[in-house]
């Protein structure tokens, strides 16, 4: 028979543990406590603490934020489980150094700093800015909609709460007449009268909840030129319906500002309603103060700094704010991919192919290449010269059209003239105009902002930096989302979702797993 070393499950141990010692370099848990440690500056949070003279010692910020931190790091929300794990992990007791904090104290610390946090992920930032993890390029806006701790079912407008309530006032009507007539019959099943009572407890509840928030809240409206009621909720009212790929919830939109070149959040916004249109003025003038703030860009948004959004952003109003505040931005409409005919079928996209090299004509820069502002009637070429406005005028087709001249002497001088003219070398020689182009204008109506960012998105440039948006932006909610297990919103009202536990966390984590894989953190 074999023989095995004897296990005594009775025996005692002392372990002795160095807990800087298990804070190997190079790993996420170190880089969180290098980083507290060493670069952040946690005054911020001192002056809720009251105890300078009185009262017992407080858990140090700290410690709560690097044990909150790598717990979210590893999908763990739950403040029970966040003790837990102090008490039985080691990672987390060299992290807290030993102290474990009640869940109640790990829950307040959580739910009750948001300025706090915004102010760590501010400073996370510059760092990121100071170890060259910035490009300030391009930036890639797009929202991720998750559930919020509240039911859709107690969601409507005040009508149709109004009539959820006598909906609910006719059951406990009816519950209570079955009551009482089941006190009336002799031999009646007691189990029975509990299940009615209980029933009427049940409804009498809804029925209060409702009514409460009847008398003490106003309709919701919407935004818009013409404010229309939206619904809603009963439970956390600052949370929308919104319609998703996988049905309708109740929920947040949060909101990323992706820095191209590592994929740093830039800015983090959570958002209460589904439509994203309304978002995107805020979430720029938010980027442009926090930089001016940190003193990274005085005007980042002025600098020609690539704003990109999916077409959920797209709107009139917001075309209008990035050609008015002079933005370089790229948000193309619902309908840009039926327009591009990379997207059509196969036949339509590659044409005659086989055609015969010497059969083809020259091809020169066409006209979506030049870029064209239908308001203010301003084209400039591809070497980035304003070419003249020879006026509007109906084509052979009857349709309007905007016909644009360029001067001879800069086509003739210019160095792209090869690609641009049919007969460069005739320019040479004759006098009269450069390169013309013209462009269709809609005949039953003035062009339109929308119009300007079409000419944008479809010019081949256009095309090019848009197709940069969903590799920027999309890997970082697959990382919070999947890696990092947030799913939903556990906390209620749009400043803990955005500012604790939630959103600001996790992308607060995002960044400094950046810092950690590129960054120049010490070993």
């Amino acid at each position: 028979m074999p023989r095995f070393i004897p296990l005594n499950y009775q025996q005692n141990s002392m372990v002795v543990i160095n807990y800087l010692d298990q804070l190997q370099a190079g790993t996420f848990e170190y880089a969180i406590h290098h980083l507290i440690d060493e670069k952040l500056d946690l005054s911020v949070f001192y002056p809720k603490y009251k105890n300078d003279n009185n009262g017992r010692p407080a858990y140090d910020p700290a410690a709560l934020l690097k044990i909150i931190l790598f717990a979210y790091c590893k999908g763990i929300t739950s403040s029970r489980e966040i003790q837990w794990c102090c008490e039985t992990n080691v990672i987390f007791k060299a992290l807290s150094c030993d102290s474990v904090p009640h869940f109640t104290t790990i829950a307040g610390f959580v739910s009750g700093r948001r300025s706090e946090i915004e102010s760590v992920f501010e400073q996370v930032q510059l760092i990121c800015h100071e170890q060259g993890l910035l490009g300030n390029e391009l930036f890639a806006i797009d929202g991720c909609k998750m559930s919020s701790n509240a039911a859709k079912e107690w969601s409507g407008t005040f009508n149709e709460l109004q009539e959820k309530r006598d909906k609910l006032k006719r059951q406990i009507r009816y519950h209570m007449n079955e009551h009482e007539t089941l006190d009336k019959t002799e031999g009646a099943d007691e189990a029975r009268k509990q299940r009615a009572a209980q029933a009427i407890d049940t409804l009498n509840k809804a029925h209060d909840k409702i009514e409460q928030f009847l008398k003490k809240s106003e309709p919701r409206m919407g935004k818009g030129k013409r404010p229309k009621e939206v619904k809603s909720n009963i439970t956390d009212n600052e949370s929308g319906k919104m319609t998703t790929s996988k049905g309708t919830i109740q929920g947040y939109n949060g909101i990323a500002t992706v820095d191209k070149k590592h994929q740093v959040i830039v800015d983090a916004t959570v958002f209460g309603e589904g439509q994203e249109h309304h978002t995107l003025q805020p979430v720029l003038t938010g980027i442009q103060n926090r930089f001016k703030r940190l003193a990274i860009s005085e005007d980042i948004l002025k600098s020609q700094t690539i704003i990109t959004a999916d077409t959920g952003f797209a709107n009139e109003k917001n075309m209008q704010f990035l050609h008015d505040n002079d933005i370089n931005g790229y948000i193309p409409d619902n309908q840009f991919r039926s327009r591009d005919p990379k997207f059509k079928e196969q036949k339509t996209k590659y044409g005659k192919r086989h055609q015969d090299n010497k059969t083809r004509k020259k091809t020169v820069f066409q006209s979506s290449e030049f870029s064209f502002d239908p308001v203010t009637k301003h084209c400039v070429c591809p070497s980035g010269e304003t070419i003249s406005f020879r006026g509007i005028r109906e084509n052979d087709q009857g349709i309007k059209t905007a016909y644009f001249e360029g001067k001879l002497l800069q086509c003739r001088n210019c160095n792209k003239k090869h690609q641009c003219m049919h007969n460069p070398s005739a320019a040479d020689h004759r006098k009269g105009a450069g390169r013309q182009v013209s462009f269709r204008l809609d005949s039953k109506r003035e062009p339109t902002y929308t119009d300007w960012m079409k000419h944008r998105v479809d010019s081949p440039k256009g095309k090019q930096i848009y197709s940069h948006r969903m590799s920027v932006v999309e890997p970082v909610f697959g990382n919070i989302g999947t890696n990092k297990k947030l799913n939903r919103f556990s906390l209620r009202g749009k400043d803990k979702v955005q500012g604790q536990c939630q959103w600001h966390l996790y992308c607060l984590i995002h960044n400094l797993e950046k810092l950690n894989n590129y960054g120049q953190l010490a070993a």
